[in-house]
């Protein structure tokens, strides 16, 4: 029997070559996106489970509202894990992470450097908490002695080549050296930190036991059964033990009385398989995703199959008129209903089938360009590993029989005494169902289009938005530091050349900042509820004018005045949550030491308007410049046509003065615009698949309109003989698609509008959804949707009156 089924279906598909590829190009085109976006959410969901103990690793975050600034971190005081083991049994173990940044590295003993990325600081617990097999070398020892160093395979291969790296030394910064006791397998992509580089956490000097500085990543594995939220009852514990001492040391004040006038210090555990996708932490170690963006695509992807799915329906009723004398005659000759379901559902599992051969095809194709938007390294190969592959291999039967469902049951009903007299009817007022599968393809079309038009107009929004500070034809050299003492005679040299403006130097820039928050006091005063938390950074006399920030009243720095070594300058948030009705000559304390012994005085030398220095998500906090400049980079603000030029003559300068020194930089409206690659992802996947859902949508409605052409092709044919206009006829039939168009668009508006403003609540500074949005969001739909039916409508309406009369 299903030999035979396979017979027909294979004989009609063949017969009907055109809606044949319609029904499987719109298939396999859903099938497509929804694999697409299942890659994608698998590999964000993926994160962090490759580690053997995954579901045990915690890390600790630290929440702190001090100062006028709340400040949620991802980070802890250093002795946070080491007490932990120590006072509690629940914890099995525990490692700290501290990131040290970007290092000029090479072999002990050569010439050139290579400049390597996101270099950690770890203890030798490392590889007892976290499942990083080591190639070679002694897991247990391997970062147990200072000045030793763990390094990936492809870190090997770049600064040793074939050779054995154990034992051999790398020099960083032409100043550290560490030894390499181990090479370890490269980190996964699917990691919310990776790192080529694992250095001894003792190789420094840092002085341990600070209770009041969060600087480490700190990750506890818990024992098996230990509770999480119970387990975090006892950082109160930690709290009033061993940080209230040092707080009442360093800020005069009990926590009790920290709570009491407003302020807070609390410690809490996420998982780590959380981190990647629910942490919204500052001072992460590499930027996270959101799983708001997992859930949209997730949505979007089940929306377009389920679109594709419509469409199967509505192409399959499209063309019942064709075999209803078909269903009649079977029945007649002793077909039973069960028998022609069966042949329905074979011809649509086998379209399904022959679909998702094609959607394969498709996603081969555009993965590239969806890895290349998407910021991603898939591969289709995940599709055939033994997890997915019976998904694969399900996905298209179900989705077969699901689209096939309603067009067997449907066809299979009519009674073939009516059939055969010609008396069914299939009109669209009998097709509710159909029309509320139009609807819904066309609000999901409108929220696409809606959704699109915000996330674009937020995103031209921050990078139109003025920031404070000039960033356009800012070039940034990086690791100025090489340059050892010359950096200020580089600097000045660089000056000389034809199109550069105006340098500082500096290792603080607004995009992306380092953070430096401190406590400033008005002067005399010690007292916490008086601290004003504060980025300070540690400026040159060139700085302002170079990033093309504004003072709002006093001056900048100046080398006509000696006593600006103790001047300060603070932003608008500054003053205002230090209360400076008039802040120039105002003098503020620095503290110098972590026992709050020691201060500094600094005067109010200026104002400086208030710029981003964090994403816009955030508001603007304090920030307080002053005179302590620092070799983390050198900045320049140019004004050439022939900028690549230029950047050329700069490297050269910087090639006689760091012979052997790469040449690493980037300008600083690139630094700002890669803030928010997670946005500008979010709106080209977006568009990319509204673009895809809207054309799926189109086939279904070109489907109905073809399908009610065919059922009013003896109506068209009286109404012309009676003098009716092609434009009359082509308004009659395009009415009542319209009007579904409509009832979808009403039904999406409220829904979309909540949608975005709720996207929208993640951003401090962010737009207002116009209602123009939904209108031209309708527009078009409308447009699509009238285009889409006024072919069908047309060629009914063209179409020969005798002849149309005749057929009937």
């Amino acid at each position: 029997m299903l030999r035979n089924y396979l017979k027909i279906a294979i004989r009609n598909l063949r017969k009907q070559r055109g809606f044949t590829f319609i029904n499987i190009f719109g298939l396999a085109t859903g099938l497509a996106c929804c694999l697409l976006i299942t890659l994608y959410v698998v590999d964000e969901l993926s994160y962090d489970r490759f580690h053997e103990k995954a579901d045990r690793i915690y890390r600790i975050n630290t929440d702190i509202k001090f100062g006028g600034n709340d400040m949620h971190m991802a980070v802890s005081p250093d002795p946070m894990g080491p007490t932990l083991l120590k006072d509690y049994p629940q914890v099995e173990n525990f490692v700290r992470l501290h990131g040290r940044g970007t290092f000029l590295v090479k072999e002990t003993g050569q010439t050139n450097n290579l400049r390597e990325d996101d270099i950690m600081y770890a203890d030798s617990t490392l590889f007892d908490v976290f499942t990083l097999p080591l190639v070679v070398g002694n897991p247990k020892r391997a970062l147990a002695e200072p000045n030793t160093v763990v390094i990936s395979e492809s870190a090997a291969k770049r600064h040793f080549g074939n050779q054995n790296p154990m034992g051999k030394t790398l020099l960083f910064d032409n100043e550290f050296t560490y030894r390499v006791t181990g090479v370890m397998r490269d980190m996964p992509t699917n990691a919310h930190f990776r790192t080529d580089f694992f250095v001894c956490m003792r190789s420094d000097n840092y002085e341990w036991g600070r209770w009041l500085s969060n600087n480490h990543q700190t990750y506890i594995l818990l024992k098996e059964g230990v509770d999480p939220r119970k387990f975090s009852q006892n950082f109160e514990t930690i709290i009033q033990k061993y940080v209230g001492p040092q707080a009442q040391e360093f800020v005069g004040t009990t926590i009790d009385q920290l709570r009491q006038s407003g302020n807070r210090i609390d410690y809490s555990l996420i998982p780590m398989t959380d981190i990647h996708l629910h942490s919204k932490q500052n001072i992460e170690l590499a930027p996270n995703s959101d799983i708001q963006y997992v859930y949209t695509f997730s949505a979007v992807a089940i929306f377009i199959l389920l679109i594709a799915c419509i469409n199967f329906m509505n192409l399959s009723t499209a063309r019942s008129a064709n075999r209803a004398k078909e269903v009649g005659v079977r029945k007649v000759l002793g077909s039973v209903q069960r028998q022609l379901i069966g042949q329905f559902m074979t011809e649509s599992v086998l379209m399904a089938i022959l679909s998702m051969g094609l959607a394969l095809v498709i996603v081969a194709l555009t993965l590239p360009f969806f890895n290349d938007i998407s910021s991603k390294q898939l591969t289709i190969n995940s599709l055939f590993n033994p997890q997915f592959l019976p998904v694969l291999l399900a996905l298209p039967l179900g989705v077969g029989l699901l689209a096939g469902s309603y067009p067997a049951f449907f066809l299979s009903s009519f009674r073939p005494i009516s059939v055969l007299k010609g008396k069914i009817n299939l009109g669209l007022k009998s097709a509710g169902l159909r029309s509320g599968l139009v609807v819904f393809q066309f609000m999901m079309s409108v929220i696409l289009i809606v959704g699109t038009m915000v996330v674009y107009r937020q995103i031209n929004f921050i990078q139109t938005k003025k920031v404070g500070f000039n960033r356009n034809q800012v070039l940034t050299i990086n690791e100025a530091y090489a340059l050892g003492k010359q950096t200020q005679a580089f600097k000045d040299e660089v000056r000389k050349l034809p199109g550069v403006m105006n340098g500082s130097v500096s290792g603080y820039l607004p995009v992306p900042s380092n953070r430096s928050d401190s406590p400033l006091f008005p002067e005399g005063q010690r007292e916490q509820s008086k601290a004003v938390s504060t980025q300070q950074w540690g400026v040159d006399y060139e700085y302002i004018p170079t990033l093309g920030m504004e003072l709002k009243e006093g001056r900048n720095f100046s080398r006509e005045f000696g006593s600006d070594s103790t001047g300060i300058i603070l932003n608008e948030t500054a003053v205002k949550v230090f209360g400076f009705k008039d802040p120039i000559g105002k003098r503020v304390w620095r503290m110098l030491d972590d026992e709050g012994k020691v201060f500094k005085t600094y005067t109010v030398i200026g104002v400086v308007k208030n710029f981003h220095f964090e994403s816009l998500r955030q508001n603007i906090g304090s920030v307080a410049l002053m005179m302590d400049p620092n070799q983390g980079a050198v900045s320049f603000r140019l004004n050439s046509q022939d900028m690549p030029a230029l950047v050329k003559q700069i490297e050269a300068k910087w090639k006689q003065m760091a012979p052997g020194m790469p040449f690493s930089y980037s300008f600083l409206d690139d630094r700002f615009d890669a803030m928010y690659r997670a946005e500008q992802r979010v709106g080209q996947i977006v568009l990319t698949f509204s673009v895809l859902a809207i054309l799926i949508a189109c086939l279904g409605l070109f489907g109905l309109a073809a399908f009610m052409a065919e059922q009013r092709t003896k109506e068209i044919g009286v109404r012309k003989v009676l003098g009716a206009t092609t434009a009359s006829i082509v308004g009659l039939l395009s009415k009542d698609f319209l009007r579904l168009v409509l009832i979808a668009i009403l039904i999406a508006t409220p829904i979309a509008w909540y949608g975005m403003n709720a996207w929208l609540k993640d951003f401090a500074y962010k737009i207002d959804v116009p209602w123009w949005v939904f209108v031209l969001a309708g527009t078009v739909a409308v447009f699509i949707a009238f285009v889409t039916v006024s072919f069908q409508s047309i060629k009914a309406a063209l179409m020969n009156p005798v002849k149309s009369l005749r057929s009937e």
